[in-house]
Parts: structure tokens; C-alpha cells; sequence
């Protein structure tokens, strides 16, 4: 049986890392996206992986990851759009936007969206992580670079809910097309992934209550199960996930109009910084 190939964005640390190394146990061709060189580099060659760099804080980045795994993989059976975190004081990022929603949301919305071609030709299984963290979020349109309103903890519940709603609204989208998508939450883990935040919720992650927190390899469990298990037999594409079941996420979740107009809005400012990059200067 020909290896699948399985991409996985976050996946020089922590979860990302995790599921990487048990989906190459298993057989699979895994390939390894990290911000750090030396990181990401360091996983690909534990697990004999291909892997690439990108900073999802750049969309240019971002752009030129994509065409990166489209020159090399005519296949790409399961992309796994793990990359994210919490952050600190807002901040912008090269591109204009609050850096939480572009780094948990617009960048793997733009990485799915430019790699679409190749994955509705698999008929790939795109798995968001996203985080319970979404029942604190709350999705304005009119401002989704947080300009008006800001606090660390509301950015990042705001970005794992649009996790959500991008995966929903895939469904809708592409669904017909072979796509599979299902967002989950991994637990709190004992990762580094808080390490530029200023959120009280850091600390979890630096004390003595990180002996509490779950260990990477149980909070991949979920996105390993999504990977490998079979979409519309063993779990509803276009849902939310938790422990392998179907988990309740914030009601603005569950708001199609919303989702699709997300959708249109991420469309659009992700367009806008392309066009910066075409204009003359």
C-alpha cells in the first residue's frame, strides 16, 4: 500500500511533533513545518522526514511554503494545520494584522486555500487544531484585528474559534468535492507553545502546574485518530472534536452565516497583502 503523505504545521515542538513521530511509525510519509530551522530540522531527522520553514507571521512565508509543497507532493492526503499560540500585547504583524488571528487563523487559511487544488484531487482530510480556549472568543467582523477591542486571552479564544468556523465552512465549500475537515482540541498540554504570551495562563505552563497538564503525546491523540480514522464512518467532517468526541464549542460556532462571511472577509485580507506585494513601490 503507497505511504500517504501528511503534512503538519506546528510540528517542530510539542503536539505537532508528537503526532508526527507516531504517524511515521505507522507508515506514513510525514512532512514537518516549523518555525524554527533548527527545531523543525531537528524532528525531520529523528523521523527521516521532509520538512520546511516558514513564520506564519509572514504571509509571504506562508505563500512560498505552499508552493514549496505543491512543486514536491502531487499528493497530499492530510494536512494538519497545527501551527498557532498565544500571544502578548497586540502587536501587527509585516502584513497588518493582529498577529493571534493571522498566526492561528489567515495563515492556514491561506496555506488550505493555496494548496486547495492539490488537496480536493486527494480528496485530503484537513484537521485544524483549535482549543476549548474558543469558548472565550468573540468573533467581531468589523474588527478582527482586534483595533478597538483587545486582550491577550479574548485574541487567542477568537483565533481557535475561527478555527472552527474556517472548518465548518470548508466543509460547506468543498465537502462535495472529496474534502474531509474536522477541528479538535488537544487538552492542555505541557508545551512551550504560550512562550511570547503575557496571558496569566503562561504560567500553567512554567510551574509547578504543568505536572497537571497533559503530556504531548496525549494531547496528539485526537489529531493522530482524525489522521488515521475514517471521515464520515468514524467522525462527522466539518465538526468539533475533543478526546475523539464530538465536543460542544462557543454558539457563535455554530453560526453558518457567520462562518461563510468569515470565509469572504479572510478571502479579502488575504488578497489585500497580496496586492501590496504587486503594487509598485
Amino acid at each position: 500500500m503507497t505511504a500517504r503523505t501528511i503534512v503538519i504545521t506546528g510540528a517542530s515542538d510539542g503536539i505537532g511533533a508528537s503526532a508526527a513521530r507516531t504517524l511515521s511509525q505507522r507508515g506514513d510519509r510525514v512532512v514537518v513545518v516549523g518555525r524554527s530551522a533548527e527545531k523543525t530540522g531537528r524532528i525531520a531527522r529523528e523521523i527521516g522526514a521532509d520538512h520546511f520553514t516558514a513564520d506564519f507571521a509572514d504571509l509571504a512565508q506562508v505563500r512560498q511554503l505552499a508552493v514549496q509543497l505543491k512543486d514536491k507532493y502531487p499528493r497530499i492526503d492530510v494536512l494538519a494545520n497545527n501551527a498557532g499560540g498565544i500571544m502578548g500585547s497586540r502587536e501587527l504583524t509585516v502584513d497588518g494584522h493582529e498577529k493571534t488571528f493571522q498566526i492561528n487563523h489567515l495563515a492556514p487559511f491561506l496555506l488550505t486555500t493555496e494548496l486547495m487544488d492539490v488537496l480536493t484531487a486527494s480528496s485530503a482530510t484537513v484537521i485544524n487544531t483549535s482549543s476549548a480556549a474558543n469558548s472565550f472568543g468573540k468573533l467581531d467582523l468589523d474588527d478582527l484585528d482586534s483595533a478597538r477591542a483587545y486582550s491577550t486571552n479574548r485574541a487567542y479564544g477568537t483565533g481557535k474559534l475561527a478555527n472552527i468556523l474556517f472548518t465548518t465552512e470548508l466543509n460547506h465549500r468543498f465537502g462535495a468535492l472529496g474534502i474531509r475537515t474536522a477541528a479538535f482540541h488537544p487538552g492542555v498540554v505541557a508545551t512551550n507553545f504560550a512562550a511570547e504570551s503575557t496571558s496569566p495562563m503562561r504560567h500553567a505552563y512554567k510551574t509547578f502546574l504543568s505536572r497537571f497538564l497533559l503530556s504531548p503525546e496525549q494531547g496528539a491523540d485526537t489529531l493522530v485518530w482524525l489522521a488515521t480514522a475514517v471521515p464520515g464512518q468514524d467522525w462527522i467532517s466539518g465538526a468539533y472534536y475533543a478526546k475523539r468526541t464530538l465536543a460542544k464549542a462557543n454558539k457563535q460556532a455554530y453560526d453558518a452565516d457567520l462562518a461563510r462571511e468569515l470565509w469572504d472577509r479572510s478571502e479579502a485580507m488575504v488578497a489585500r497583502d497580496l496586492d501590496k506585494l504587486d503594487s509598485p513601490s
